[in-house]
C-alpha cells in the first residue's frame, strides 16, 4: 500500500471540453447525455482516459469539477482522449457497472469512478478487466488494480468550522449535507468539532437533502437553496453545504441575506465563474484536491508505472485545505494557521463521525 507523501495544488482551468452549465436546475439526466459524448483527440501515443463522474457531472462547481480540473491538466500535458460519461440520480448498481465496462470495453485506461457509489461496481469491474487500472474517488476497493484515492476531509472541514465560528455574530452557524452517507458524515463531524473547539456556545444546525442510496440530494439547488433559507430564517449567519451542486442554492439563498457567509466545498468556489455573482458572500470553501489525485493516477499511467492500492491525501500534504480567496480570512487567517498547525502536529485529532 502506497501513502502519498508530497501533494501539489493543481489550478488548471476546465479545457473546451467542459460541459457547462446554463442554469443550476439543470439535471443530471441532460448532462448525462452530453457528456457520454464527450471526447477529446490529442498527441499520438497519449493516454486514453475513462471518466465515469457523480450525479451532477461536469459542471457542478465543485466535487466532479474538481476531478475534471485533473482530467483536463493530464490531457493538456500527455495528449490522447478523453470518454466521459454521468451518473444519473435513478442509478442502479447495474447501471455503474455497465458504465465502467463500457469504457474498459473501449479500451480506456485507465478508468476513473468519481465517488464512493462506484465502490462495488467498480470491484466488479476490476475483476473483469484485470489489465485495466481503474481509480476511484472518496472509497477503497481492494484490487490489485485499482488506485484507491481517498482524502481526510474532515481536517479541512474542522478549519472550516474554526472560520464559521469566528466570524458568526448569532452564534449559530449551519451545516447542510447532500446525501446522508459515511462520507458527507465527516465532513458534518470536522465542521461541528471545529466550531465547538473554538467556542462551544455556537449552535450547528444539520440538514441533509436526502438519504441513503437516494442520490438526489448532490445534484438539486433548489432543495439546497430551501435549505439554507430555513436555516437563515432560524438565525443562522453561516452555512457550509457539503452537497454537490446544490451548494450552488444553498450559496444562491446566503447571498439574500445580509451580513451571511456561505462555505464552498470541494473547488474553490469563489472563483467559479458560474457563482461570480454571489462570491462576496463566499467566505471560504473546504477544498479536497480530487484533480491532483486523478492527475497523478493519470501520470503513472503515462510513465508505465500505474498507482494502485489506498492513496491518502491528508491536510499536511495540501490534499485538502481552507482556501482564502476574497481576503475575508484576513483577520482570522493567523487563528486558522494555528489551528491547522494542531492537526498536522497531531495534537488535535479531528473526529470522522459526528
Amino acid at each position: 500500500m502506497r501513502r502519498v507523501t508530497k501533494v501539489a495544488a493543481s489550478g488548471i482551468a476546465s479545457a473546451a471540453l467542459a460541459l457547462s452549465l446554463a442554469a443550476c436546475g439543470s439535471t443530471s439526466e441532460q448532462k448525462a447525455q452530453a457528456d457520454s459524448s464527450s471526447s477529446g483527440t490529442g498527441a499520438a501515443g497519449g493516454v486514453k482516459v475513462g471518466v465515469a463522474y457523480d450525479v451532477g457531472g461536469r459542471g457542478d462547481h465543485s466535487f466532479n469539477d474538481s476531478a475534471a480540473r485533473g482530467i483536463d491538466k493530464a490531457k493538456k500535458e500527455f495528449g490522447g482522449s478523453v470518454k466521459e460519461l454521468t451518473a444519473k440520480t435513478t442509478d442502479t448498481e447495474a447501471d455503474r457497472l455497465d458504465r465502467l465496462s463500457q469504457l474498459a470495453e473501449a479500451g480506456y485506461n485507465p478508468v476513473v469512478g468519481i465517488g464512493y457509489a462506484y465502490a462495488n461496481s467498480m470491484k466488479q469491474a476490476a475483476q473483469k478487466y484485470p489489465d485495466t487500472t481503474f481509480g476511484i474517488v472518496d472509497s477503497s476497493v481492494d484490487a490489485k488494480n485499482v488506485d484507491s484515492i481517498v482524502f481526510t476531509e474532515e481536517q479541512s472541514s474542522y478549519l472550516g468550522g474554526v472560520a464559521a465560528a469566528l466570524k458568526t455574530k448569532t452564534d449559530q452557524v449551519g451545516f447542510i449535507g447532500g446525501v446522508d452517507v459515511p462520507l458527507i458524515k465527516k465532513f458534518q463531524a470536522g465542521y461541528e468539532q471545529g466550531v465547538h473547539d473554538t467556542n462551544p456556545k455556537i449552535k450547528v444546525d444539520v440538514q441533509y437533502l436526502s438519504h441513503g442510496s437516494d442520490t438526489s440530494g448532490f445534484a438539486s439547488p433548489d432543495k439546497g437553496q430551501a435549505a439554507a433559507q430555513g436555516m437563515l430564517d432560524k438565525g443562522a449567519d453561516v452555512i457550509f453545504a457539503a452537497a454537490g451542486s446544490s451548494g450552488s442554492g444553498s450559496i444562491e439563498a446566503v447571498h439574500g441575506k445580509k451580513g451571511a457567509w456561505a462555505i464552498g466545498v470541494d473547488s474553490d468556489q469563489y472563483q467559479q465563474a458560474s457563482l461570480a455573482q454571489y462570491k462576496t458572500s463566499i467566505l471560504t470553501s473546504v477544498v479536497k484536491n480530487v484533480d491532483v489525485g486523478v492527475y497523478d493516477l493519470v501520470k503513472s499511467i503515462h510513465d508505465k508505472k500505474p498507482l494502485t492500492g489506498t492513496n491518502t491525501y491528508s491536510l499536511a500534504e495540501n490534499g485538502v485545505s481552507l482556501t482564502a480567496s476574497g481576503g475575508y480570512l484576513k483577520d482570522i487567517q493567523a487563528k486558522i494557521d494555528a489551528a491547522k498547525q494542531k492537526i498536522v502536529d497531531g495534537k488535535v485529532k479531528v473526529k470522522t463521525t459526528p
